[in-house]
């Protein structure tokens, strides 16, 4: 396996993706195309895929903020059928916008010897900003894969996307 980079699919769960669910964010069945297409390119120059996946405890703090969602060994808190991993693909559950926050995330990617990690997922200027600015405060270096990542609205899709472009120093690709 090539350890120099490693790809990232943020939160593509069923309480974000299927119709119904609490936290449905709006168009996301446009990024699905885009992300397996990055999967695809990953598994076939042999990198890593790993999962960010919200696993919440019933009584998480973030309830205060967002309805509950992504309660861990609910259906809710699965990966979508579409993306579903496979082989050697890693899943790191996460309780925070982070993927770094009170994860092994960032030992996996040392493990693996990663220096670059390209971003897909979802929402771009919660989960996906949080991830991509603590992947930057630890030496990092970032690709955000700009059709495969949504908001929740354009303004702040665009706010996050301009936010990691030139403050962070991370290339929209």
């Amino acid at each position: 396996m090539n350890g120099r980079k490693a790809l990232l699919i943020i939160d593509m769960l069923n309480d974000f993706v299927l119709d119904g669910a609490p936290l449905k964010v709006p168009k996301i069945e446009r990024i699905i195309d885009p992300i397996k297409r990055e999967m695809e390119k990953a598994r076939s120059e042999g990198y890593p895929v790993i999962y960010l996946c919200d696993s919440h405890d019933k009584d998480d703090r973030e309830f205060e903020i967002f309805p509950p969602h992504a309660i861990r060994n609910t259906e809710g808190s699965k990966i979508i059928e579409e993306l579903k991993p496979q082989g050697n693909d890693i899943i790191v559950r996460k309780s925070s916008f982070s993927g770094f926050f009170n994860t092994d995330l960032d030992e996996i990617l040392k493990k693996l010897s990663v220096k670059k990690l390209i971003v897909t997922g979802d929402v771009t200027n919660i989960c996906v900003f949080h991830t991509v600015a603590d992947a930057v405060m630890r030496g990092y270096r970032v690709d955000v894969v700009k059709d495969a990542i949504i908001g929740l609205n354009k303004r702040d899709h665009r706010f996050a996307l301009d936010q990691m472009r030139n403050v962070l120093k991370v290339n929209i690709i």
